[in-house]
């Protein structure tokens, strides 16, 4: 048994410079123990001093392999000096295996290499300088923890981006200290170390909040990328919360306000919330889908149709039931003597979600997270239109009304109260639900059924 003990735990170069000793003397992966500086080893391993043997000049590691290592190794897990040089042996029998993405031995250590990557990025992202004043000149110093030993492959990054300032980054287990000519390391930190705030900070805050728009916040995903950790040493996270609610709050007490005016104000208001739908980027399916397709129909319409999502044809065309469903809608509404001019229709969903199947867009149905990024969308058109009954058109639609999961089945035919005041509302089933069914007879009474809905609908809505 072989002991390798490496100065630093993100040595890459210490690693590679052992690695390539025992990769020469043929040494098997079960007869070496890695260790870092002075920690416990195993008592019956021999010393192994680094050897820089060549190798076998038929040997060559692959340029993939080295990108690897550098970041599998800065990973915290104790075992990736040792999957590493397996890896390594492993090469030198296997041509090809580091593109083999499926072999459990890649994929670990794509997976350490992955979360070491994201660490760098949340670090260059989420660090925050505090100025110090000091003598000579004022120093900034920003707290950070990370999960990985990621500060020096970082150092180059913040000396290139701040090289004008004097600065120190504190970690608890190492600080660096860059004094404008000159980067230097010191001993681990507390946050106690680093000060608390600073009149630019103060700046910035008024800066973040005139700027903030909460149509444009996907909370799921902030929360994903920028977890609550690192909030406490962002000054603008501590204001996220107020904003969302107070920018909310602001916004529908306008759009209400704006309902109870004459001369036209609340077509004004609709034609603002249409226009700030536009660019929503409260969830990911804005970057596939061809465009927002809003709610159309008058705001004093006393019948408020909600639909699932756009459809491939509402996505091109930008408007709400035009393909077959809503052919096949129109034809449920003449029957049931509603005029849809005189309705205003929507979906829970304002973008299109598909699956590419070649040339052609196949509909996948919203999750729970994408019908909850529209739904503040949904409640400023219930508030403005104010419909006298809101009719749910299908489970996505219902989940959206409700803010839960409800079984058509169990709900339908009968008259709801929707959370809050927003009215009466009925269940039933979606159109293109009715276009899926197997057979003629099957359709021709279910299509009944929905017409029947329509008309209880209607009757309410008098």
């Amino acid at each position: 048994m072989r002991l390798v003990t490496l100065p630093e735990p993100d040595d890459f170069d210490a690693w590679r410079d052992a690695a390539r000793g025992l990769i020469a003397a043929s040494v098997p992966p079960d007869d070496i123990v890695w260790q870092v500086g002075s920690q416990a080893g195993d008592l019956f391993a021999a010393t192994a001093t680094p050897r820089h043997d060549p190798v076998d000049a038929a040997f060559k590691v692959p340029r993939a392999f080295i990108d690897l290592a550098r970041d599998a190794i800065l990973h915290r897990d104790p075992e990736r000096f040792a999957l590493l040089y397996t890896l390594l042996s492993r090469l030198r029998r296997e041509q090809g295996l580091i593109e083999d993405h499926a072999d459990p031995l890649v994929r670990r250590l794509e997976g350490l290499a992955k979360h070491v990557r994201r660490d760098i990025h949340k670090m260059r992202a989420f660090l925050r300088f505090r100025e110090v004043p000091e003598e000579e000149a004022s120093r900034y110093v920003a707290w950070f923890e990370p999960e990985h030993h990621i500060l020096r492959a970082n150092a180059a990054f913040f000396v290139n981006r701040f090289a004008s300032m004097r600065w120190s980054i504190l970690t608890p287990e190492l600080s660096l200290h860059w004094d404008g000519s000159a980067l230097r390391e010191g001993p681990g930190a507390s946050k106690a170390d680093a000060p608390e705030g600073d009149p630019t900070e103060e700046v910035w805050k008024t800066y973040y909040a005139s700027t903030f728009n909460p149509a444009r916040v996907k909370v799921g995903a902030m929360l994903k990328e920028m977890p609550r950790k690192y909030w406490k040493n962002m000054p603008e996270t501590a204001l996220v919360p107020q904003l969302l609610a107070s920018a909310q709050a602001r916004e529908s007490g306008m759009i209400a306000k704006a309902r109870e005016l004459p001369g036209g104000n609340s077509e004004i208001a609709w034609e603002a919330l249409r226009e700030e739908a536009m660019s929503c980027t409260r969830c990911h399916l804005y970057k596939h889908a061809t465009q927002t397709v809003f709610g159309e129909g008058p705001v004093s319409a006393s019948i408020m149709f909600v639909g699932e999502q756009p459809g491939d044809q509402e996505d091109l065309a930008g408007h709400p039931f035009v393909g077959p469903a809503g052919q096949l809608f129109d034809r449920a509404l003449g029957e049931a003597g509603i005029d849809r001019s005189q309705t205003y229709v929507t979906n829970a969903v304002k973008h299109f979600k598909f699956e590419p199947r070649g040339k052609r867009r196949i509909h996948a149905k919203p999750d729970g997270s994408e019908i909850e990024a529209c739904r503040w969308w949904i409640e400023q058109e219930q508030m403005l239109v104010r419909p006298k009954v809101t009719v749910a058109l299908g489970a996505t639609a219902a989940r959206s009304l409700f803010g839960k999961v409800l079984t058509i089945s169990r709900e339908r035919g009968r008259a709801q109260r929707l959370p809050g005041d927003g009215g009466e509302a009925w269940i039933t089933v979606h159109p293109s639900y009715l276009l899926r069914l197997p057979d003629e007879a099957a359709r021709t009474t279910e299509f009944a059924r929905f017409v029947e809905d329509l008309r209880l609908a209607k009757v309410a809505a008098a």
